[in-house]
């Protein structure tokens, strides 16, 4: 390219060589650059109508999803390799068959493979429509011929398109092969999964901007050795976001557990020092959790804070207030916090049973069996009130807990749950105290 016309080629130093082109004509100034005003609506004038839902088949979805799938929404399910994404959305293929259209889409496995998961999983494989393919022009080519209510995208990060030069996997192929999917989803009506390769640091591999394209992100989460499954959303368009969803691994595919309490729960009939249960709350859920603790002393300059589910920087907080405030002084110690089945806690309910698990274990004396506590702690040492505190009551009674120490506001005036002895404390050391009585 020269700016001028020249007799040589710089680069070749052929003669003669140049061809002259013109260049296209500027737009228009001004920001409408000569396009027409579009339609600006009253938003009190716009008709809100009920979102058309499909039953998954499994209510662990359902929940996690907001009451279904939503028609014409497009959901992004991200995890590590092997965690049962793809097993997950073939036992969704499975249960919409009956009454949907469904489309499977692989470009990682043959359908040979997807052929011997369902056999495997003893899925009755009649009826399942599956593709293997990974150039999204062809990909919806079928679309357009099969017309599926749903299609299952295995995966993402395998799909290319002919337009662009780069390999499938690649920033520009996941932005621009999700942009063609997501337009076709909004336009048909259709509903897409889509599953996504993550990193190791455990996000979404390709751009961010995939995450922010979906109507809703759901991230598959368990603990290696565990056979439980734990999905949650990180974003949905159409529904709560800090709903869970509980499974179980077994040789016949992902099983629901609809009690998920039971399962974060040690089956120890007598919890050893360091140990108690707290009542969470996810999304609509309350749920029950054991937190651990271990004290001991520390050989090094600097004990180690360590927190799996739990925020360590909020572990060191308390640990502050404990010792200001409670005389419980660990400055020496080493602490570790673990949160039992792969829950990540944040909710401040968590800090008054994590403190009464690290004086357990720092005092070497086991917390009753039937105890339990839930409460925020706040920094001059007071318990502070959460919300939702008579459901976290009546989850416990219903599992068999005789005890319960919460802040004094959550404690009910009128309303008994059984024989659940609710005591209500307003500082740290009221707390310490009744927890030996």
């Amino acid at each position: 390219m020269s700016p001028k016309w020249a007799g040589q080629c710089a680069d070749c130093g052929a003669w003669n060589s140049l061809a002259e082109e013109s260049a296209a004509s500027p737009r228009r100034s001004g920001y409408a650059g000569g396009a027409s005003a579009a339609d600006v609506a009253d938003l009190a004038s716009v008709a809100i109508s009920e979102e058309a839902r499909l039953d998954t088949g499994l209510g662990e979805l359902n929940r996690v999803l907001g009451g279904g799938l939503v028609k014409g929404s497009v959901v992004l399910v991200g995890g590590d390799p092997g965690i049962g994404k793809s097993t997950l959305l073939l036992q969704v293929h499975a249960s919409l068959t009956a009454a949907s259209r469904v489309l499977y889409v692989s470009g990682e496995e043959s359908l040979g493979q997807i052929a011997q998961r369902a056999r495997r999983l003893a899925v009755d494989a009649h009826g399942l429509k599956c593709l293997a393919e990974t150039a999204v022009d062809r990909i919806l080519a079928t679309a357009v011929v099969e017309k599926p209510d749903v299609m299952i995208i295995d995966s993402i990060q395998t799909l290319w398109l002919a337009e662009l030069q780069s390999a499938p996997g690649s920033v520009s192929q996941v932005r621009e092969c999700a942009a063609r999917l997501v337009r076709y989803a909004k336009e048909q009506g259709v509903s897409v999964f889509l599953i996504g390769h993550v990193t190791k640091e455990g996000g979404i591999a390709g751009p961010r901007v995939l995450e922010h394209m979906v109507d809703a992100v759901l991230y598959f989460e368990g603990e290696s050795g565990s056979r439980f499954r734990i999905l949650r959303a990180l974003k949905n368009r159409f529904g709560a976001i800090n709903e869970l969803g509980v499974f179980a691994m077994t040789d016949r595919g992902l099983k629901e557990v609809p009690n998920p309490s039971a399962i974060f729960l040690s089956n120890q009939s007598e919890r050893g020092p360091g140990s108690t249960v707290m009542v969470t709350r996810e999304g609509t859920r309350p749920l029950l959790v054991e937190v651990q603790a271990l004290v001991d002393q520390s050989p090094l300059a600097n004990p180690r804070r360590v927190a799996v589910g739990y925020e360590p920087n909020r572990l060191a907080l308390l640990l502050a207030v404990a010792h200001r405030h409670a005389g419980v002084a660990i400055y020496d110690q080493d602490v570790f916090v673990n949160i039992v089945g792969g829950i990540r806690v944040s909710e401040t309910a968590a800090d008054l049973p994590v403190l009464l698990a690290v004086h357990s274990s720092f005092r070497n004396r086991a917390i009753g069996t039937h105890t339990l506590a839930f409460g925020e702690v706040g920094l001059s040492g007071e318990i502070r009130p959460i919300p939702n505190g008579e459901e976290r009551l009546r989850e416990a009674a219903q599992h068999g807990f005789k005890r319960a120490i919460v802040p004094a506001p959550n404690k009910p005036k009128k309303e008994r749950f059984g024989e659940l002895e609710v005591i209500g404390v307003q500082t740290l050391t009221q707390a310490l105290d009744a927890l030996q009585a």
